[in-house]
């Protein structure tokens, strides 16, 4: 009885941490939660044939103590092992609150911020491209609200080392997570 009465206090102390959080907010109007994304966000290459744009993407309410912000865009389903980073930005200044269709291309995100190589090879936005006939695959596109105003990452860091200091320095975030997949 003694564990139970444990489990449940834990339980509502989760509950209340999760009602209590703040009112970080990304909204598109590319992507909708639960939705499949257009082909224009598929990557061109790879037996894809899409036209690898990055989806708009806008937040607001940013929490007490935000000094910058990243994007992430993430696919757990990729038959990786791994999952696959599609997208990484960091070092977006608190200034920017949006950024249009196609941003992602190189070149092309925020000044002072710094795109990250996703799993294709590129420092920059890399479409949806699961393999055909493996069903639907989830992209969660999120906003960090980091603790620092710059993340100090060595020119080739991984997807991997820049998610863990992105997600060691973020305050909230807020996920929108799309669908897609090829028949």
């Amino acid at each position: 009885m003694f564990q139970l009465l444990k489990l449940l206090s834990v339980l509502s102390l989760s509950v209340s941490v999760s009602v209590l959080a703040g009112p970080l907010s990304l909204t598109s109007r590319d992507i909708a939660q639960g939705e499949f994304m257009s082909k224009i966000h598929e990557f061109n290459g790879y037996s894809c044939s899409g036209g690898d744009l990055s989806p708009h993407l806008k937040w607001s309410d940013a929490p007490k103590g935000t000094k910058s912000f990243a994007i992430t865009a993430y696919d757990p389903d990729a038959p990786s092992g791994s999952g696959w980073w599609h997208w990484q930005i960091v070092n977006i200044p608190l200034t920017v609150m949006e950024i249009p269709t196609g941003a992602g291309h190189k070149n092309s995100a925020p000044a002072g911020s710094i795109q990250i190589q996703n799993d294709f090879g590129s420092r920059a936005f890399g479409g949806a491209c699961p393999p055909k006939g493996h069903g639907v695959h989830h992209y969660s596109f999120t906003i960090h609200a980091l603790s620092v105003e710059k993340l100090e990452l060595p020119a080739n860091a991984s997807g991997a080392l820049a998610g863990y200091m992105i997600n060691l320095h973020t305050i909230e975030s807020s996920t929108i997570e799309s669908l897609y997949q090829r028949d």
